[in-house]
């Protein structure tokens, strides 16, 4: 897909389909809505009256061949209420247009924005249109039906021309963004059969390469000597072996730490011997959306030249039950030196984790943030509009929430109390995996805690934020690659701790 940029009027745009946006509206007051309705003989004034548009959100109509503009039709997107117009209506108004028939049948398209100054309009209206009209084809037989949308050319318009830079760059950071979202996205889809974690190791290699990374594979003979007791518990019942992916970023002075972002890998859950129920154990495919998110977002702050240095953790294995697999009941060692007795085979994510914050020290970090699919309860605390986080420094919980309202990708900070801790002291080793029933998602931070050095750590539990079951505008039904516009908006503010 072609991006092109202009200024001028829209209905100089030779396409095949030009994109109005409008907010909520009762009566033409808008000069460029005015010329449309006389060069449609007042269409649009009828369609007012008859309250056939109103410029609601997300509602779209269509007018064809209007007199004086070179585009074969015109496309009104409702905006809604102007008073509560922020980024994400305009990214759930791109993500509506996204699945537009007349959309996806055209060739060439353009976004028309003229009231819109502020670059980070551009962004969303460009992440949205990407991120909705995402499909995820590769498994299905080719047939015309599932095709991608024939969209060559996009153009995006401004009436000034002193804006045309400034949308040129918001544009391309918000392809970005996207790409790295989509990314992620097509990760967690993957079946397991067809990416176990040597393959994620692949292709993490691969992604390094292109983007001019550092890449670093530990295999289980290197897991084994760096001792990572907990990963390595993880992996002994399947056939597939771990890995430990270490990518690195170098944007900034060779002297400043970095910041290291660990996600977690399992490429499937199956709860092990505490095996999970058969309901929707098909979904624990993406149990790696940790992973794949951290993996894309430093990819994206690669390409986007960010002045850091971050590393990416990733401790990759499958949970599978076997008459090798880790019990309950077991005691295991980590790398940190600390005993762990196994209470349920199920919460091996946080095993997983606990190895890679406690590898993280070698960087002697700036900060360390992790993201995982972690534990279910994180539904009962938000359900599905957010994710939960945990943080020991308040200016690094501050960047994270701020980030969140600028991207869309909403959190919540959690307590960090002693109850939790004291929750998860056994009796005979130094911690157990499960503090039980009470808290689970807190008690599962607290035990992470547990590992972290002297730096400045972030949980963020994206458990049902990884998975949209029924569709939202820019978000289709599937995988979400939630965390990846969070991230990047975050590292792109970043300010020393």
């Amino acid at each position: 897909m072609q991006f092109e940029y202009i200024s001028g009027q829209p209905q100089n745009v030779a396409v095949d389909t030009l994109v109005l946006f409008t907010p909520q509206i009762s009566t033409l007051t808008d000069r460029g809505l005015k010329e449309l309705d006389q060069a449609k003989n007042g269409a649009l004034s009828f369609l007012l009256k008859s309250e056939e548009f109103s410029g609601n959100a997300n509602q779209i109509t269509g007018l064809y061949k209007p007199d004086g503009y070179k585009a074969s039709r015109v496309l009104l997107v409702g905006l809604g209420d102007k008073k509560k117009l922020d980024y994400d209506v305009l990214r759930k108004a791109t993500g509506t247009l996204s699945r537009n028939d007349s959309i996806n049948k055209s060739n060439s398209i353009a976004l028309f924005f003229d009231s819109y100054t502020d670059e980070k309009y551009y962004q969303a209206a460009v992440e949205g249109f990407l991120l909705g009209g995402f499909k995820m084809l590769e498994y299905k037989t080719k047939n015309e039906e599932n095709q991608q949308p024939r969209i060559k050319k996009v153009v995006f318009v401004v009436s000034e021309k002193n804006q045309l830079n400034k949308m040129k760059k918001a544009v391309e950071r918000g392809r970005i963004i996207s790409e790295g979202q989509i990314l992620a996205r097509r990760l967690s889809f993957m079946p397991a059969n067809d990416l176990p974690p040597r393959v994620l190791a692949q292709k993490a290699q691969e992604l390094a390469r292109a983007n001019k990374l550092k890449c670093t594979i530990l295999d289980k003979d290197a897991i084994v000597k760096e001792r990572m007791g907990a990963l390595l518990a993880v992996a002994q019942g399947s056939v597939e072996h771990p890995r430990f992916i270490i990518i690195e970023y170098n944007g900034a002075a060779a002297k400043r730490p970095p910041i290291v972002l660990v996600g977690k890998g399992v490429t499937f859950d199956a709860g092990g011997i505490s095996i999970k129920p058969a309901a929707d154990m098909h979904e624990m495919k993406g149990d790696m959306t940790g992973a794949a998110v951290m993996l894309t977002t430093i990819v994206c702050a690669a390409k986007l030249k960010l002045p850091l240095n971050l590393v990416t953790l990733i401790p990759s294995a499958e949970n599978m039950p076997s008459a090798t697999a880790y019990k309950p009941g077991d005691i295991i060692k980590t790398r940190k030196g600390l005993t762990v007795e196994i209470i349920n085979t199920d919460a091996e994510g946080r095993l997983l984790l606990a190895d890679a914050l406690d590898y993280a020290n070698n960087y002697k970090p700036e900060a360390v943030i992790d993201i995982a699919t972690l534990t279910g309860a994180a539904l009962y605390i938000l359900g599905y509009a957010g994710a939960p986080i945990v943080s020991n420094n308040k200016k690094l919980a501050d960047g994270i929430r701020q980030a969140a309202n600028d991207s869309a990708e909403r959190v919540w900070e959690l307590p960090r109390w002693d109850d939790f801790r004291e929750a998860m002291k056994s009796p005979i080793a130094d911690l157990w995996n499960s503090g039980g029933k009470a808290a689970p998602t807190l008690t599962a931070a607290a035990f992470l805690e547990s590992f972290i050095g002297d730096y400045n750590w972030a949980h963020i539990d994206i458990a049902y934020m990884d998975l949209e079951k029924s569709g939202q505008p820019y978000i289709p039904k599937g995988p979400t690659g939630f965390g990846v516009r969070l991230l990047v908006e975050l590292l792109s503010n970043w300010r020393k701790l």
